[in-house]
């Protein structure tokens, strides 16, 4: 049996996969789902203001002030005021978040993904 042509139904289930493999490791951690996403995405691209990593990171901008809060709290994530526009602030791994983050992205590629373009699909 083949995978289904929606797009948007591909893409639910690669986050089902990812969600499945990330879950063992955010349950010992104590993390949600979007905690994760702020520390890939921080893992990826340091020091991004907030409303970068809101966008980066896929998450509304509303609810991401209180992720990063948390973050913060547990030391994963360092927050400092943006020296080029001291209204702002940027925000980076700690080292304790840089290995969890490490550690998230290697159960995260392990993850068996289900194939994100249908077969009959030629010019994607």
């Amino acid at each position: 049996m083949s995978g289904p042509e929606s797009a948007t139904l591909r893409l639910k289930q690669a986050e089902q996969a990812l969600r499945r493999a990330v879950e063992p490791v955010l349950a010992a951690e104590r993390l949600t789902f979007e905690q994760w996403q702020v520390l890939s995405a921080l893992r990826e691209r340091p020091g991004l203001r907030m409303t970068e990593l809101a966008e980066f990171a896929v998450l509304p901008a509303a609810s991401l002030t209180r992720h990063v809060d948390r973050l913060v709290e547990r030391a994963l994530v360092i927050r400092r005021i943006d020296p080029d526009d001291r209204r702002r602030a940027a925000v980076a791994l700690s080292t304790l978040g840089e290995r969890l983050a490490a550690l998230l992205h290697d159960a995260e590629s392990r993850a068996v993904l289900p194939p994100l373009v249908a077969s009959g699909d030629r010019d994607v």
